[in-house]
Parts: structure tokens; C-alpha cells; sequence
């Protein structure tokens, strides 16, 4: 593709440099649009070919936004032994710092006396007063009644007679003597009513040999999504699939006559800004004797050669997800479809929606992608939109009735099985659905791959009531004792019934969506139509009028474990009349709540001797205010003082009990202990 591109220098192998106007020796060169290849990612591939002669120049005109696409993706090629030396288009530089480089400096939007004090030093006119401008001052005075202060600008100017004072506000006129100054001034003014012109810009592609030749200029740029939309018509035996691509043309320039191709695929595209010139900030450089070494900072290394381990890992995914497909239900065979409609009875009232319509395309995969090429030559002046025609065939489409208790929980809803038996990747869009000569819905087509089967719904399907009911239940079917923790496995089932009612006068096909609950085991029914991520999908025929239940049933494991030391016996000796349950860790549970209870009871005993010594040793409190208040001697003083006594044995006795007791409550514990963590038991 870039053989006919030469080098033109050392360093440049695609020169881009600012050359605003044609050199008058090249002759301009008119390359329309023969080719554009819409994305379905938002950009397009545009192609301008033609021939040149001798040294010419092609200009294109593209909005400002497309330059950084161009610039990006440009591609050229001269075929026949020419050469491309540059590309010229007009810099993006920033008008405020190209404003900084004129002598007269306007890029802050200066005022006029800001301007004239930059301009300090030049020659000016003032209403005849000629002289060089010596500084701009500005007065404060007051005037008028009420009284109010206003700021006067007044301008010194030296002249051949002296220095003069102007007053800005009563000035007529004022000029720069100086040309080269008054251009500055102008080329800046110029600048910035040029800048505000940022819709069309021109990029102008040199050419350089001898005689005539053929070119070719490639660029991408961005471009609307071309967009699809179907109709089947499920009227005729066999139903019929029509596609149409949606195309606009919103470039600078008319499509006549050009070659046009559709491709859907997502190849990643993005936008860089390569049209904004870009300044880097360099380093202040010291005088050589006073500069120092300065440390560097090094960028951390990547080690090269290494087997990724994450690359494995998904490759062994892919090949586990593989086997699973290669395991899972085959579908149902195609042949056993059935499909709806048939033909009308007078020809000429027939319903034909494909009859006038012929598909224009030809479909084709490209690497990861897949193209429609349109057969005939495209015309679309530029803001003008078209319908093309991509798909007109008999598809395999079988009618069916969809029940989602999500999306409806009552009636379900009219669709098809689609099977994309055209050939072609179909791209997403709205499909419009006729059946019976007439409009029955609307329904959406994600991207369908060949062969792939499909779902689609399009309205309601009244003849149908369902009422969904659940239940659940569960039980337990094993149990494990191990070192003091009852481990007790249980089986939870749910149970969806699904009582189906259909007034319709023949056969249907319902297809039941049930939610797909990860961790739940399928036991009824044994298979499914198939499976997404979100639900299961099952096929359930309705012969006429008729009610009759559908039920799924599912299946959950659950262990539940519970700790001896710290549960209460009621807690594990519920278990014991559980049938799932072994004799020998009913004995143990048995044995385990006789030591908890005994453990329990001297624990309890442990408590009521500090509850009684915690009131004797409130009542000693009591005495001893008492003896303070009526004196140790005195009668009632030596009787509380002999209570007190009485009570301090008392004490004693319980502290001995409690002591005895404890040491009980610690071995019986320890026994508990023991006996549980020793099990191990099925």
C-alpha cells in the first residue's frame, strides 16, 4: 500500500509541514469520493481516486474536528511511479500564543490605553501631533453635582516641541507612523477573525512526477453508526426475513456513483490530538562551570521471555468451557420446526412483503469482522440519508409462545425460534414483525451469528393464562460428630408449578423461562431446550384447550454445624429423632447433654453460693454503720458486733463451698470437653 511513498529526507518518511497557499507551478487536482466502507463502531473508511498530471496538488475539505482522524489514518499512494512529498494543511497553533509573537501584542484583549502603553517608544499622530509615546497616565477627578469620580487617560507624547499632553476622551484620531508597525497590528486583527473560522479547513496532498497518473487518498474519520432494521413476515409457508441498512452521509462532499461497504464488527478506534502543535518545556541550562552532575530517575524494567501464568489459566477456562458445550443437550433438529401462516387464498391480495424487493449486498467475513458489499454504485448528496436494502430471504422461523414470570407473571408473551440460516452475520437492530397480511409487533434482534438460533417476542399472547406457585422444603440426609461439632448436611428443594390454561383452538408452544439460580441441581425436569446465564429455557406443548401443571424442581445442598461446648443441649438433641441420623452419635448427643446438664447444675450451685455471700456481705455493711453510729460498747453495739461475727463464719464456710464446688464445675467441664473432641463419628 505505501510502495509509491519515497523517502524525502533523513528523517521523514511522510512529510506534514504548514503550507497555507499552492505553489503556482501545480496544477490543482480534482480526486472525488469513489469509495466509503461504514463502520458499525462510529467511523468510516473513505477512498478519493482519480489521475494527475505532472506536479499537482489535491485539496480536500474536511471540518476541523476530523483533522486528528486524518492526520492519524491518512494512507497515499501514486501508482504509477510517482511520488507524494508532503502534506500541507493550516497549523492549529494557538492564536494566543501566535498573538504573543506579533510586536503589537493583542492576545489578553488589551484596552486602548493598555495597547498604547505596550506600544511605549512608538511614533504616533494624534489629531496632528506627532511624537513618540512617552508613557499612558491615567487622573482621577471629580465632577459634576451629585459629585463623581471619573478616571482620565491622558497620553504624554514627545514631540520636536517639547513633551505634549493628550486626553484620551477628547482625541479624534490617532494613527502608527510606523508601517511595520501598523501590519503587526493589522496581520493580528487579521489572525483573529480568521480563528473564529474553525468549521472547514483544507488539506492540500502534493503530488510530484511526470505525465498522467492514478492516485489514491485513504483516511478514517468519524462517521454515524450505520444502523439495521428488519421485517419478518411469518404470513407465507416459509417465513421471510428482510433487512435494511440505515446510512448517512454527513461528510464535506457528495457521493456519486461510489463503491459502498457496511461492515459490523467493534475494531477499537479512538481520537488523538495530533493537529494541536505541542511545546515542551525545556531545562534552564547553566553556564558550564557552575553546572552539576543531577541524579537520574530510571524507569522500572519488565522482564522479558516469561510464560504468562494468567495466558494458562484462561486457556485451560476456554478448554474446560469447551468440553462443557461439547456435553451439554444437542438442540432439537431443525427439521422439526414448525412454521406458522400459509399462503393466502386470492394471489393477487397476497401479502408479499418481499416481491419488490431485492437485496442489494453480497455478505462476506473480514478477519474478525463481517462486510456487506453493496452490489451498484451509491448516490447520497452529502446531509442526505438511504434506506439499502441487505437482507431478503426465507429464514427457518418457528412460532412459539414466551412465559417469563419477571416480564409478565400472567399472560406470556407471541415469538419465534429464529434460526439465521441467510449466510450472514446480522447486525443488532428492531425487527417488525406481520403475520396474517397484517402488522403483529414489534421486537428486537441482537447481533446474530450464522446458524445461530434466537429468541424474539413480539406481543401478547392472551390465549394463554399461567399462574406460577412455589414451595420449598427440606430435609436432612446425613450427619458427622468430629472432635465436639455436629456437622448436619441437609437437602433444600424448591418446587415451581406452573398451571397452564389455553383457550387457543389448536397446538402451541410454550417455552417456560425459569431463573437460573447458581448452586441449585435441575432434578425436574431430567433436560432443557437451553440454558443462558440468567435462566433455563424448556419446551412445554399445549394440545388446544387445556390446564395442566408444569413443574421444575431444583435442589440445594446445605451444611449447617454446631459447636457442643457452647450450644445449649435443646439446641442438638432435636436431632434425635432424625432418621438420617446414626445410633452411635445419637448415644454420644445423648451422653453430651447428660455431662452438659451436670456441668450446667454445678455451675448453677456455683452461682447461688456467691448470690449468698454476696447479700451476707451486704448485711455486714449495714451492721458496721450501725456499730458507728450507736458505739461499740454500748448494748446494741456489742449485739451487732456479735452478728457481724456470726456472719464472717458464715462467710468463711461459703467461700470453702465455692472453692470445692468450683474445682467440680472445672473436671466435670474438662470430662465435657474430653468426651467430645475424642469423636469422630459418621
Amino acid at each position: 500500500m505505501f510502495r509509491s511513498i519515497q523517502v524525502v529526507s533523513a528523517s521523514l518518511l511522510l512529510a506534514f509541514i504548514i503550507t497555507p497557499l499552492l505553489a503556482q507551478e501545480d496544477k490543482p487536482a480534482d480526486l472525488p469520493v469513489t469509495k466509503a466502507v461504514l463502520f458499525s463502531s462510529g467511523v468510516g473508511y473513505f477512498e478519493h481516486s482519480g489521475t494527475v498530471e505532472g506536479d499537482s496538488i489535491a485539496r480536500l475539505m474536511f471540518k476541523s474536528e476530523q483533522i486528528n482522524d486524518i492526520l492519524k489514518s491518512m494512507v497515499l499512494m501514486d501508482l504509477d511511479g510517482g511520488t507524494i512529498t508532503t502534506v500541507a494543511y493550516a497549523s492549529k497553533e494557538p492564536v494566543e500564543r501566535v498573538l504573543r509573537s506579533f510586536g503589537v501584542d493583542i492576545s489578553d484583549a488589551p484596552t486602548l490605553p493598555e495597547l498604547l502603553a505596550q506600544l511605549r517608544g512608538a511614533e504616533i499622530n494624534v489629531d496632528g501631533i506627532v511624537g513618540k509615546i512617552l508613557s499612558v497616565e491615567k487622573e482621577e477627578k471629580v465632577v459634576g453635582e451629585p459629585p463623581t469620580k471619573v478616571t482620565e487617560h491622558i497620553i504624554r507624547i514627545v514631540t520636536a516641541k517639547g513633551i505634549q499632553s493628550v486626553k484620551m476622551s477628547s482625541m479624534q484620531s490617532l494613527t502608527l507612523t510606523d508601517p511595520k508597525m501598523q501590519n503587526e497590528l493589522n496581520e493580528a486583527l487579521t489572525l483573529l477573525i480568521g480563528a473564529r473560522d474553525q468549521d472547514r479547513k483544507a488539506v492540500d496532498v502534493r503530488f510530484t512526477g511526470k505525465g498522467k497518473r492514478r492516485v489514491r487518498i485513504g483516511y478514517l474519520v468519524e462517521s454515524p453508526v450505520w444502523k439495521t432494521s428488519y421485517r419478518l413476515d411469518l404470513s407465507a409457508e416459509k417465513p421471510l426475513l428482510q433487512g435494511w441498512a440505515i446510512v448517512e452521509n454527513v461528510s464535506e462532499n457528495d457521493w456519486k456513483n461510489i463503491s459502498m461497504s457496511l461492515v459490523s464488527g467493534r475494531p477499537i478506534s479512538f481520537i488523538q490530538d495530533l493537529y494541536t502543535p505541542l511545546f515542551v518545556d525545556r531545562p534552564v541550562v547553566e553556564t558550564e562551570r557552575y553546572a552539576s552532575l543531577r541524579p537520574r530517575l530510571y524507569e522500572e524494567g519488565i522482564e522479558a521471555n516469561r510464560k504468562g501464568k494468567a495466558l494458562a489459566e484462561a486457556n485451560e477456562k476456554m478448554d474446560g468451557f469447551a468440553r462443557s458445550r461439547a456435553m451439554a443437550p444437542a438442540a432439537k433438529s431443525a427439521e422439526s420446526a414448525r412454521f406458522a401462516g400459509a399462503p393466502a387464498a386470492d394471489a393477487d391480495a397476497r401479502f408479499d412483503l418481499g416481491g419488490s424487493v431485492q437485496s442489494v449486498v453480497s455478505g462476506g467475513s473480514v478477519g474478525e469482522l463481517f462486510q456487506f458489499t453493496i452490489h451498484h454504485p451509491v448516490n447520497m448528496q452529502r446531509h442526505r440519508a438511504a434506506m439499502l436494502p441487505i437482507v431478503n430471504q426465507a429464514v427457518k422461523a418457528e412460532k412459539i409462545s414466551i412465559y417469563n414470570q419477571a416480564q409478565h407473571a400472567t399472560h406470556p408473551l407471541n415469538g419465534v425460534y429464529l434460526i439465521n440460516d441467510t449466510g450472514m452475520k446480522l447486525p443488532a437492530g428492531p425487527v417488525t414483525v406481520f403475520d396474517g397480511s397484517t402488522y403483529a409487533g414489534d421486537a428486537r434482534l441482537d447481533h446474530l451469528a450464522v446458524d445461530e438460533k434466537r429468541l424474539l417476542s413480539y406481543a401478547m399472547d392472551l390465549t394463554v393464562t399461567i399462574d406460577p406457585c412455589n414451595s420449598s422444603s427440606q430435609k436432612i440426609t446425613s450427619a458427622r460428630l468430629v472432635r465436639g461439632v455436629l456437622y448436619v448436611n441437609r437437602m433444600q428443594t424448591y418446587t415451581q408449578t406452573y398451571k397452564v390454561k389455553s383457550k387457543a383452538d389448536g397446538k402451541k408452544t410454550l417455552i417456560i423461562e425459569h431463573p437460573f439460580v447458581n448452586g441449585r441441581n435441575l432434578t425436574q425436569p431430567k433436560s432443557f431446550e437451553e440454558k443462558t446465564p440468567q435462566v433455563y429455557r424448556f419446551r412445554v406443548p399445549i394440545d388446544g384447550k387445556d390446564v395442566g401443571d408444569f413443574v421444575v424442581e431444583e435442589q440445594q445442598p446445605a451444611t449447617q454445624s454446631i459447636t457442643i461446648m457452647n450450644a445449649h443441649p435443646n439446641t442438638y438433641l432435636g436431632y434425635m429423632t432424625e432418621g438420617a441420623i446414626s445410633d452411635k452419635i445419637k448415644a454420644a448427643l445423648q451422653k453430651a447433654a447428660t455431662l452438659q446438664q451436670e456441668l450446667n447444675e454445678l455451675q448453677a450451685h456455683v452461682n447461688r453460693l456467691q448470690q449468698e455471700k454476696r447479700l451476707i456481705e451486704q448485711g455486714q455493711d449495714r451492721l458496721r454503720k450501725n456499730i458507728e453510729t450507736v458505739g461499740r460498747d454500748s448494748t446494741l453495739g456489742k449485739r451487732y458486733l456479735e452478728k457481724l461475727t456470726e456472719e464472717e463464719n458464715q462467710i468463711e464456710k461459703l467461700e470453702a463451698d465455692i472453692v470445692s464446688t468450683q474445682k467440680k464445675v472445672d473436671a466435670k467441664r474438662d470430662e465435657l470437653a474430653n468426651y467430645v473432641n475424642s469423636l469422630d463419628l459418621n
